[in-house]
């Protein structure tokens, strides 16, 4: 089952309806430059609302060149789940298990082309973990909830399952993503024939997510812009049609 993110939450009534819609991943954005950010003191008021309802989902805080420090730092103070790291992040702050925020980070990568996706790929990736092959049975339990039982940065098969190992956006020159561009689904579709774990983000709407996951099956898909009414807030209908498309898509 396809797994939905939806990212550039700012406020608190747009987090409870993606919540609500059955998003599985929730995205804060602390990157000032974005029209999507968020400041730690908001986020921690929006997760604190979020995890006192059942239908938490994994909440994601999206950094650009931070140190591991501030990442961790950020995470436990507003009680996020997992960090992406969406500038020109070292490989060793995912894959040294001395780092902060090992086990609980992914890289996004906006690859130009296969042959450079294939390599930053293989510098990104986490340290392969045969626990993550296979998803726990259902217990009732939200994608956020599930995660979070009994954390441990080694991962149990659930929380190593619900680790994203990376995201490909489509590619800009300047922008770190939110562009409303799509990108390359056939490359990026020979990519998540190898890839576990593989999220799929750019240009992503309401209208093209089931055919995005019919060509590329990636393990889950990322939007912001394209279930908004305009920057940094987010447009319901489109919200709950995105997450319905996705789930349509897995049933064909």
């Amino acid at each position: 089952m396809t797994k939905v993110k939806i990212c550039g939450i700012t406020n608190l009534e747009d987090a409870l309806t993606a919540a609500d819609a059955g998003a599985d991943y929730l995205g804060f954005i602390f990157y000032p430059p974005s029209p999507r950010a968020i400041t730690p003191e908001e986020a921690t008021a929006v997760a604190a609302e979020l995890r006192a309802r059942q239908n938490c989902p994994i909440l994601v805080g999206v950094f650009v060149n931070e140190t591991a420090a501030r990442m961790a730092a950020v995470l436990d103070q507003c009680q996020l789940d997992l960090a992406q790291l969406s500038g020109e992040e070292v490989p060793a702050l995912i894959g040294d298990p001395q780092s902060p925020i090992y086990g609980r980070a992914y890289k996004a990568l906006r690859p130009t082309s296969l042959t450079e996706a294939e390599a930053e790929a293989e510098w990104y990736l986490p340290p392969d973990d045969p626990r993550s092959l296979s998803l726990p049975p259902g217990d009732g339990l939200s994608p956020g909830d599930r995660f979070r039982q009994d954390f441990d940065p080694a991962q149990s098969s659930a929380q190593a399952a619900a680790v994203p190992r990376l995201l490909i956006d489509s590619h800009h020159p300047n922008l770190r993503g939110g562009t409303g561009q799509t990108g390359d689904w056939q490359m990026i579709a020979q990519l998540a024939e190898t890839i576990r774990g593989l999220m799929l983000a750019g240009g992503l709407t309401p209208d093209n997510v089931a055919e995005a996951v019919a060509q590329v099956r990636p393990f889950a898909v990322d939007t912001a812009s394209g279930v908004e009414s305009g920057p940094g807030k987010k447009d319901g209908e489109k919200v709950r049609r995105f997450v319905t498309a996705v789930k349509s898509a897995d049933s064909e």
